[in-house]
């Protein structure tokens, strides 16, 4: 019987992968998040340390208010811009699943090397080499062992971006995950010079007026379970435009439903413009949205989780929230 690899061997594996090869494509989830945009800034700051290039892409437009990362003009969006050929390299960062690559996977040769490096439990090990350690708060707390396993110390961009990640996927260092050894790495962080305050208030206090206004929208629409238990808004594919809004302006809206008193499921429904619905699902704790997502084809965290469904958003929602009630009984 074999024995599974450690951590720390998986750790070095990943780094004999990167210097097996010269080059590399790096991906990350569709509409990515802050950990997706800075695990992919982190990544290709690595391979360019080892003297390594980088083609960077995905498949979404990118959220401007991430802008400052190290090489983010670098990313590719595949909304934005087509490219040509494939590669035998891949890098795929923060992705659940091998569908959340999305378009960015027609790039991917026959027979390509993946290394999926990932902190979702319900991610379906789809690499040639899978790092998944559900346990870490982000997908940036793995490249920083990574790093520390390469016995590379960040500069400020590197740090900047993995303080990011970490930032964005806690919620401001207040979540479940925010483990001891996320504040140990956070303060070597800010120790090399990171801004933490200022990255706090760019990304966790400011919002644009579009934000704004969908707020306001989504919150005339906010409507809750007989209980209590479960709260929900929704958005239709005409809000963002409407409110002078763009994708990333819904980041966080799901959690005024779940910061409620006594709500444990918060849900935010989003139409797209091709009639489906996407679901983003928030737990206080009681319920694994991870699981209930699962059961519609999504996937993600216990208590941070996402899926899609078919329309109308009546129907979707209806679904979602009767099988969150079942979750909670």
């Amino acid at each position: 019987m074999t024995r599974p690899q450690s951590y720390n061997d998986l750790l070095k594996e990943a780094l004999a992968f990167i210097e097996g090869h010269a080059s590399f494509l790096v991906v990350s989830h569709v509409q990515p998040d802050g950990d997706a945009i800075s695990s992919t800034s982190v990544v290709a700051w690595l391979l360019s340390k080892l003297g390594k290039t980088a083609v960077l892409v995905n498949e979404s437009l990118l959220p401007s208010r991430l802008s400052f990362l190290h090489r983010f003009e670098e990313i590719h969006s595949l909304k934005a811009v087509k490219l040509e050929g494939t590669y035998d390299a891949i890098i795929a960062v923060d992705c659940a699943d091998y569908r959340r690559i999305g378009e960015a996977a027609t790039l991917f040769a026959p027979g390509a090397a993946l290394l999926n490096i990932d902190h979702h439990p319900t991610n379906d090990g789809f690499g040639t080499l899978n790092i998944i350690r559900p346990e870490a708060a982000a997908t940036v707390e793995i490249l920083y062992d990574l790093l520390e396993a390469a016995d590379i110390t960040p500069d400020l961009d590197c740090a900047t971006a993995i303080y990011t990640g970490l930032l964005t996927d806690t919620g401001g260092f207040r979540y479940s995950n925010t483990s001891p050894r996320v504040m140990e790495i956070a303060a070597n962080l800010l120790a090399i010079g990171v801004s933490g305050s200022m990255l706090a208030d760019h990304l966790l206090e400011k919002m644009t007026i579009g934000k704004l206004k969908l707020l306001q929208t989504a919150l005339s629409r906010l409507t809750f379970s007989d209980n209590l238990e479960i709260g929900w808004l929704y958005m239709t594919k005409d809000d963002l435009r409407e409110c002078g809004a763009v994708p990333d302006d819904l980041e966080g809206i799901v959690n005024y439903a779940l910061n409620v008193d006594g709500v444990e499921v918060g849900i935010l429904f989003k139409e797209t413009e091709s009639g489906q619905v996407k679901a983003s699902l928030r737990s206080a704790g009681k319920a694994d949205v991870a699981a209930i997502a699962q059961a519609f084809g999504g996937g993600g965290h216990v208590r941070a989780a996402g899926c899609t469904l078919d329309g109308p958003i009546s129907a979707a929602s209806a679904l979602l929230v009767e099988a969150a009630r079942k979750a909670l009984v």
